[in-house]
């Protein structure tokens, strides 16, 4: 393409390439706002990876094509902070607040103050320090003084810019952008998930993985993780002068940077604490952990002014929320056995408060996972809980030990029926083809509230059906008569004749539905989905060749042969015919597309408050599977808010503008009619 150029053209169409390709950057990883197609992202980006090809002494260090480095580093470098990276002091009252407010007014005598308050996100703080607009050098906070130098592995994520925009071409000759890497927890969920099918490490928490990512000599495994990059402030500038935080913040935003977008300014502390309540509530919605708020001083004049104490700022403060980690004792530790045979060690706990929930059961994940914590019975251990997540233990305070603790053995045999079990990787998992704990299991997966939604069918019913042994499958609970449920323990015959009718209903479904309630192996919900998209129906997917499925993105070798293996099986044969006898029929596509659906939820605005019995993202893919919106903030524009146990500020608000308060029963009646 440039054989017919000469080298200031080159160089001028290099210039625009990567101009263009950092701008598009910006658009899709910052703003989540792309402006153009991803074929034609990628023909600007073969382009110039063409061009460099041909005029290698034309590489730039700030070319989106040098994002990862091709050789790793033996070990960091160290980098001195021009301006101290000061720890906040940590507070965790509103006593506390006050008193710093207190404080504030004070010294600053009669002048008036705004506040500047963000989420404080629970990562690790960075240093990225631009020379003439360009990233030169990244670099951890360390002790505050002396950080380590890992910009070969901060270039990697691709929403800190390499390149800042800037009105001059050449940018300022110094800024230093100060903000927190992190690994949002959907991306987190999704690595623990790979790592632990590999047998390798996971990782206790977003943060953990965020430092373990960051702190690799091999840039390319960094550059393999879901890292992600807020910026928060400024250290040294040099050709450019600020007057307040606010305007820092903004004119980040400008240059390519992603910030905060839940920061805010108040000039009342009472309006601080009202932003504390809203952040605390709004910590499950958001996609990074966050473990409190950060309160600045708007005024970089009234900043000098207050100026700094030891190693933090008399300016600015942390304001915690109460802490999701506690310390208890494991009195015992047990094995669960899930529905596809997995064998899950689970501590049992001394009960302890985390949160505002009694946590008394903690997952330890695999035997692996135990092994290398080292968590034995009677060991006092930190607990975690986060969100709807199930609470695990994150570390065991061996200083506590006196040793009377037990350690503790996987057992060679299935804890229920007795089968042998087999080690895969870290998973130990039961090969009995008769194991009563995975036929629960997998009932009670194939009648959830995802799958086919057969309402009323609670966890004890369904234990006691098996225990009963009046299952061999799924597929025989639509042969249920109101005889064999009225044997069951304290069911009445309403209750009966309402389950009876679930199971009716739940008998047409959609074919994605049902391939996720079949529960297949390595197939969830968006997996199923995938395959309903690509097989017309059954009998078609029960026919499919190794090679069709792995044609079907996103799905790999190891799901592709988890499928084949599941259809192989006699059992399966056996289970969908009865299906089949039992009328169940399923029609392509959700039930979002349905008008009925777009009547009652279309356009609809909810809001979830307080602790209700499905798990949080499963009520909210409900609402936006059937048309609707789940917001995190009640708003005049709210259409409902669903309320549980414990409901927090979102309560009063909503009583307040007068919207529709409805409690889980009526929501699920609601969707029931979809």
């Amino acid at each position: 393409m440039s054989s017919g150029w000469g080298e200031e053209a080159v160089k001028n169409r290099l210039e625009d390439l990567r101009k263009k390709i950092h701008y598009h950057n910006y658009r899709y990883y910052v703003l989540d706002e792309p402006e153009i197609s991803d074929a034609e992202y990628d023909r600007l980006f073969q382009e110039l990876e063409g061009l460099e090809r041909k005029h290698p002494e034309l590489v730039t260090p700030d070319s989106p094509t040098q994002r990862i480095g091709v050789k790793p580093l033996e070990e960091f470098g160290t980098y001195e902070h021009n301006i101290p990276m000061l720890s906040l002091n940590s507070v965790t009252t509103e006593d506390e607040v006050r008193d710093f407010d207190e404080r504030v007014r004070r010294m600053l005598g009669n002048e008036e103050i705004e506040y500047v308050v963000e989420p404080k996100i629970d990562g690790l703080a960075m240093e990225l320090i631009y020379e003439n607009g360009i990233f030169a050098v990244g670099s951890t906070r360390g002790d505050g003084k002396t950080g380590e130098n890992i910009a070969q592995n901060l270039r990697t994520i691709k929403t800190i810019p390499l390149r800042i925009f800037s009105d001059s071409d050449d940018g300022l000759p110094l800024l230093e952008v100060r903000g927190e890497v992190f690994i949002p927890v959907s991306k987190f969920k999704a690595l623990n998930e790979e790592l632990g099918k590999k047998g390798v490490k996971m990782f206790a928490n977003p943060r953990n993985a965020a430092a373990g990512s960051v702190r690799q000599l091999d840039p390319r495994v960094t550059a393999s993780r879901p890292l992600d990059f807020f910026a928060y402030g400024v250290g040294r500038v040099d050709g450019k002068e600020f007057s307040a935080q606010w305007e820092v913040l903004d004119y980040l935003q400008k240059i390519g940077f992603g910030v905060s977008p839940l920061i805010r300014r108040f000039t009342d502390i009472k309006d601080v604490f009202r932003y504390h309540d809203e952040m605390k509530e709004k910590r499950d919605d958001l996609d990074y952990e966050i473990d409190g708020i950060v309160v600045k001083v708007n005024s970089i004049a009234q900043q000098d002014t207050l100026g700094v104490i030891s190693r933090s700022p008399r300016w600015a403060l942390a304001y915690k929320f109460p802490a999701r980690e506690e310390f208890t004792r494991v009195n015992d530790i047990r094995v669960q056995v899930g529905r596809t045979g997995a064998l899950t060690p689970v501590a049992v706990l001394e009960p302890v408060q985390i949160a505002g929930v009694t946590v008394s059961r903690a997952t330890l994940h695999n035997e692996d996972e135990l092994r290398r914590k080292d968590v034995r019975i009677g060991d006092t251990v930190v607990v975690e809980r986060a969100g709807d997540v199930i609470p695990e233990v994150v570390s065991v305070i061996k200083s506590k030990r006196t040793g009377v603790e037990k350690e503790f053995q996987m057992p060679d045999r299935c804890p229920v029926c007795g089968a042998d079990v087999l080690k895969e990787g870290p998973i130990v998992r039961c090969i009995g083809v008769s194991c009563s704990a995975q036929l629960k299991e997998r009932i009670k997966h194939f009648a959830s509230l995802r799958a086919l939604n057969v309402e009323g069918l609670g966890d004890k019913v369904i234990e006691q059906l098996v225990d009963r042994k009046m299952f061999l499958d799924a597929a025989d609970l639509f042969f249920l008569t109101k005889r064999d449920l009225l044997r069951l323990e304290r069911m009445g015959e309403k209750s009966a004749q309402n389950i009876l009718a679930a199971l009716e209903k739940s008998k047409h479904t959609t074919f994605a539905r049902l391939l996720h309630a079949l529960g297949i192996r390595h197939v969830g919900e968006h997996t199923a989905s995938l395959l309903a998209d690509n097989f017309e129906d059954m009998e078609a997917l029960r026919n499919a060749s190794y090679e069709d499925l792995i044609n079907i993105p996103e799905i790999g070798p190891e799901v592709a042969k988890s499928i084949l293996l599941f259809f192989e099986l006699d059992e399966t044969q056996e289970l969908l015919e009865k299906l089949e006898r039992a009328g169940v029929r399923y029609e392509k596509g959700e039930v979002r597309e349905t008008e009925e659906a777009k009547k009652i939820l279309g356009g609809k605005t909810f809001i979830f408050t307080g602790r209700i019995s499905m798990p949080r993202e499963d009520a909210k893919s409900i609402v936006v599977r059937l048309g609707g919106t789940v917001a995190s903030s009640v708003s005049k524009r709210t259409d409902y808010v669903v309320v549980g146990e414990d409901p927090g500020s979102k309560l009063a608000k909503a009583e307040k503008l007068g919207v529709k308060v409805i409690d889980e029963k009526a929501f699920r009646e609601m969707v029931k009619k979809c």
